[in-house]
């Protein structure tokens, strides 16, 4: 009797609370005055950042990196009511993005810049170290081979067979069977910001990320 073919999916996931925020923030300002605007954006990202060097060590945090981008200067003519166009209106803008590794002090630390005028917070990426996310892959790997191997001894045993030799093994879509690739495991990165709406201050709450691997396995059963 010829052995039977099994081919299953294995999959796994582990979760870990968020280690890094990275923190992407605006400058803005406008008005009549171009200068006055230029002046305000320049003197308020000029705090910002003042701030983040004091913070900054790339070893030991609280801020492990930080950026800004180049200054945006431009104008525009707004339309009136009644059709025409009012008077020029000038614009600057700058991003700020700053990566914390102390999670406490990035909800403090946005929590006062959120408050200042011409600051506009626009989202904070959780994610982990490089070094949890390889040896959490890594543990999701073996334990998405043990799912593997447990679901195809179910089926065998399902049958009537009680004996399952492995065949092959891949990351999705490289059995040559067909299936559809899949993606490499990554965690599932979450971009927030919660107000916190009992308060004048606010709320961060890390988030808890997710390293899914999935892997394809055939085996004979006899």
């Amino acid at each position: 009797m010829a052995d039977t073919i099994i081919t299953v999916q294995g999959e796994y996931e582990l979760k870990h609370p968020a280690e890094r925020g990275a923190l992407r923030l605006r400058v803005t300002y406008e008005g009549r005055s171009r200068d006055e605007v230029l002046a305000l954006t320049t003197q308020r990202q000029l705090s910002l950042t003042g701030e983040l060097r004091d913070l900054h060590d790339p070893q030991r945090g609280p801020v492990v990196q930080w950026a800004s981008d180049q200054l945006r200067v431009w104008g525009d003519r707004p339309w009136n009511p009644d059709g025409s166009r009012g008077d020029v209106v000038h614009h600057a803008e700058v991003g700020i993005d700053a990566v914390f590794s102390d999670l406490a002090t990035l909800s403090d630390w946005v929590g006062v810049a959120s408050l200042l005028d011409g600051v506009a917070v626009d989202g904070v990426t959780w994610s982990l170290t490089e070094a949890r996310r390889q040896t959490l892959t890594q543990e999701a790997r073996r334990r998405a081979v043990e799912n593997a191997v447990a679901k195809a001894t179910v089926y065998a045993t399902s049958l009537g067979l009680s004996s399952v030799t492995p065949l092959a093994l891949s990351d999705p879509g490289m059995l040559g069977d067909g299936s559809a690739p899949g993606q490499p495991p990554q965690p599932l990165f979450a971009r927030a910001v919660s107000a916190d709406t009992g308060g004048a201050t606010l709320s961060l709450k890390p988030e808890q990320l997710t390293i899914a691997v999935q892997v394809h396995a055939r085996f004979t059963a006899s």
